[in-house]
């Protein structure tokens, strides 16, 4: 029968490309040893893992299919482009087979690809989306939860983005540079940096740019991370006391070593489905470690809300597209079908009690294991 969406991904650590292969081995197989795993991991080749079901609260389901692309987590870097493309052609060609109406793009695979999806195999009755245009709205909606949590003024901060010319890095600057002070951006690429930079003074914000993050002049007390690093070794030496960041690396930019002491961290781009969604088999905790059910990434969540919505499309097509209308308006359809931003967390903890709305208590709640409570 065929899909309404497939959903292609890939795992960022080697312990969640252990616990995948164990789950699928089955619970009667010894563990595969660390060493084996990395020998093994190269050779094997994308492959359906899972089949998802997605409730909407107006009642319907969807039905798809988890890809994994099974690309080594350390192998996320430019010398590698070649052959995870590869990986990724062969996972969005199980995609068209298993009949999937519209595909999401996650992690790395939309970063390789940058929106081109004349690099992925042809099909008129498939559409690719890299899903970005949704991830970015969960961030906006975080960062504005987590300053009226803080008490923080939006409006007299300075937002700095790392990795500001990428597709969610620029959709997020495009959203937020109306509503904050002053604008940091940082990219590696300055003719992108210049022409990003352009845009956003042309509409009335305040903006600097860096390609050096040592060398930044301005502090900054909000931050998004959304480089496309190869491991998570970014270090951030010019923050604003008691800064908030937002880590939306896959991998994740910010390890447990970069974190200073005052900041408070969360992991953006999450959702949470509020009608439900079930695996079979359950990988969903590998897949989303996250300790509350339903949670995914935004941009794999994406292809499930659209097609909830019959909107068969390629809504998210790559870097430029991203605009704060697209934003609200793959934001109010998602609402629509109760997927909406999951409860905050970062690697230590949960920052918010489910369910929990802005003017809540939230005195039990320690954020980002700094020891200060709110």
């Amino acid at each position: 029968m065929p899909l309404d969406f497939a959903l292609i991904a890939h795992q960022e650590t080697w312990k969640a490309a252990a616990d995948v292969l164990a789950l699928l081995r089955g619970p009667d197989r010894q563990p595969i040893q660390d060493q084996d795993l990395k020998e093994i991991f190269p050779w094997l080749p994308p492959r359906p893992v899972c089949h998802v079901d997605h409730r909407s609260v107006l009642g319907h389901v969807v039905h798809g299919v988890y890809i994994d692309s099974f690309i080594p987590p350390d192998s996320l870097a430019p010398n590698y482009s070649g052959a995870n493309l590869n990986r990724i052609r062969d996972a969005a060609s199980w995609a068209i087979k298993s009949g999937a109406r519209i595909v999401s793009l996650g992690g790395f695979s939309s970063i390789l690809i940058e929106g081109d999806t004349g690099l992925l195999p042809a099909n008129r009755d498939t559409v690719f989306t890299t899903g970005n245009t949704l991830t970015v709205a969960f961030i906006v909606q975080g960062i504005k939860k987590m300053c009226a949590l803080l008490g923080r003024v939006l409006s007299e901060a300075t937002l700095l983005v790392v990795g500001a010319t990428g597709d969610v890095g620029s959709g997020c600057v495009r959203c937020l540079a109306p509503l904050v002070n002053r604008v940091v951006l940082h990219a590696r690429n300055i003719g992108r940096l210049r022409t990003l930079a352009a845009e956003i003074s042309a509409g009335g914000t305040n903006v600097d740019t860096a390609t050096d993050l040592h060398q930044l002049s301005v502090p900054a007390d909000i931050v998004i991370c959304a480089a496309s690093l190869a491991s998570p070794s970014l270090f951030l030496k010019r923050l604003a006391p008691n800064a908030l960041i937002c880590d939306v690396g896959y991998p994740k930019n910010l390890s447990s070593e970069d974190l200073l002491e005052n900041c408070t961290v969360f992991y953006g781009g999450l959702g949470q489905s509020h009608g439900g969604m079930s695996l079979e088999p359950d990988i969903s905790q590998v897949l989303y470690h996250h300790p509350l059910p339903n949670v995914a990434q935004g941009c794999l969540m994406e292809a499930m809300v659209l097609a909830m919505e019959n909107r068969f499309e390629p809504f998210s097509r790559g870097r430029g597209f991203i605009t704060p209308e697209r934003v609200q308006e793959i934001g109010a359809i998602a609402a629509r079908h109760g997927v909406g931003l999951a409860p905050l967390q970062n690697a230590r903890c949960l920052l918010e009690k489910p369910n929990e709305q802005i003017e809540g208590s939230m005195n039990e709640c320690e954020l980002a294991g700094t020891g200060r409570t709110l």
